[in-house]
């Protein structure tokens, strides 16, 4: 059997919780020269998932990574969670995974029977997504951190990209909100296991199978949900081009994470979040709790998409065929006083 608790509780701050803010790393970013290469199609001068590079007229190569501390005690679990989130820019930008690397951190004292449960996890999950795992690299450190360098393939006319939206487009989310809240609370001992394994499920369900359903309708834009939250990765999309107005009522929310905020059991990143877009947003409703899960950083977040609205219905209900709990959160409307109205 594994450790218990073979994180020693820290895996509270753990997931894309534990990445820098938004504010704080576009201002790091901007200080980076510009690059220039024709064959770079997306780089990291846009806001975008990942990178993207022409190889041929008819194929690119998708480049990405990511990692981070766990935020949960199950080791396989832990795995699955960080692969799945590394694979997800890869989908995001309708591309298919083709290999990924492992990128470990691992304190020497820490059994190596725990790391290979990690490793197993992520396997695990790259396997599912269609890829194959290639090798890896890891290093000691104090903390534990584990994700992937993922390469995937996309056809250079059908790249989704996150800052493309268009007037009235629908808004889609396909999963819920409150990974963050859920994970930290049931570390805290505060939340019920069927919540935190509901929150563990979707954490787990890899994006391509949105992504795949998404291929067969018309996607003006598309990003995945992580540690900037739902208001961080859509105020990305809008640009200073468009703002939205969002229904509160129809956006998908996993079950605890409402009473968790309602209690003040509440994450960093999400505060982070708050600061660098309080100026963008105007809630019509006064609800703190409610508020606070579209701040939420998620760890392996849903599909955020804009499409046309005369195919949105369509697209929902075949992602809700496909199990996938999703919905129509909002419209993208003509730029206003404040990029992001939410009823």
């Amino acid at each position: 059997m594994m450790e218990n608790q073979w994180l020693d509780g820290l895996f509270i701050c753990g997931g894309c919780n534990a990445k820098i803010g938004p504010g704080d790393l576009s201002s790091i970013l901007e200080t980076l020269p510009k690059q220039e290469d024709k064959n770079l199609l997306v780089g990291f001068d846009s806001a975008d998932d990942a990178a993207v590079y022409q190889l041929t007229e008819d194929l690119a190569m998708i480049q990405t990574m990511d990692f981070f501390p766990a935020m949960v005690s199950d080791p396989r679990l832990f795995g699955q969670i960080a692969a799945a989130n590394a694979m997800s820019d890869v989908f995001a930008m309708g591309g298919e995974v083709l290999t990924a690397m492992n990128m470990v951190c691992w304190p020497e004292e820490k059994s190596l029977t725990i790391l290979a449960e990690i490793l197993a996890g992520g396997q695990e999950k790259v396997k599912e997504a269609g890829g194959i795992l290639v090798g890896g690299h890891s290093i000691h450190d104090s903390l534990p951190k584990y994700g992937l360098s993922v390469s995937g393939k996309v056809h250079p006319d059908k790249i989704y990209r996150n800052d493309t939206c268009e007037l009235g487009d629908s808004l889609i989310l396909t999963k819920p909100l409150g990974t963050g809240i859920v994970t930290t609370v049931y570390s805290a001992g505060e939340m019920g296991e069927e919540e935190f394994q509901a929150a563990a499920a979707s954490m787990t369900l890899l994006n391509v199978y949105a992504s795949t359903i998404l291929k067969k309708y018309t996607v003006h834009s598309c990003t995945d949900v992580t540690g900037f939250g739902l208001l961080g990765h859509l105020n990305e999309m809008l640009t200073d081009q468009f703002s939205c107005v969002l229904e509160s009522s129809a956006t998908p929310i996993l079950k605890g994470a409402y009473k968790g905020a309602q209690e003040f059991l509440i994450t960093a990143g999400g505060q982070r979040n708050r600061n660098a877009l309080s100026s963008d947003v105007k809630f019509e409703f006064d609800d703190y709790a409610l508020e606070e899960l579209f701040f939420d950083p998620q760890t392996s977040g849903g599909l955020l998409v804009s499409a046309p609205t005369a195919q949105a219905n369509d697209l929902l209900l075949e992602l809700q065929a496909e199990g996938l709990n999703s919905g129509i959160i909002g419209v993208v409307t003509e730029r206003s006083d404040y990029k992001m109205t939410i009823y």
